[in-house]
């Protein structure tokens, strides 16, 4: 699910190539850790869930890199647990 980002692209944001990177990052983070020791979706999901529960506590007012950067890890946690529902016959196919 690489995105294939280059950093020589010009057409995208600073905040779109902190979203990619942290997706790209996560995801392969996740693949790796699931390739060495296979992991409870139901783990993941709480690891998802605290992941939120950061995103909301912007009290400080982190700016937007970092907020697209929270949103990159929280999607590719999405992506991630949706793929392994669906090979464990969890989720249907759309």
């Amino acid at each position: 699910m690489n995105t294939l980002l280059n950093e020589h692209d010009s057409d995208i944001t600073g905040e779109q190539h902190a979203f990619h990177e942290a997706y790209d990052t996560t995801l392969h983070y996740l693949e790796t850790r699931q390739r060495i020791t296979a992991q409870n979706i139901i783990d993941i999901e709480g690891e998802l869930h605290h992941l939120t529960i950061y995103e909301g506590q912007d009290w400080g007012g982190r700016g937007v890199l970092k907020n697209a950067e929270i949103q990159g890890q929280i999607y590719a946690y999405l992506a991630f647990i949706n793929q392994l529902k669906k090979e464990q016959g969890l989720q249907e196919e759309q």
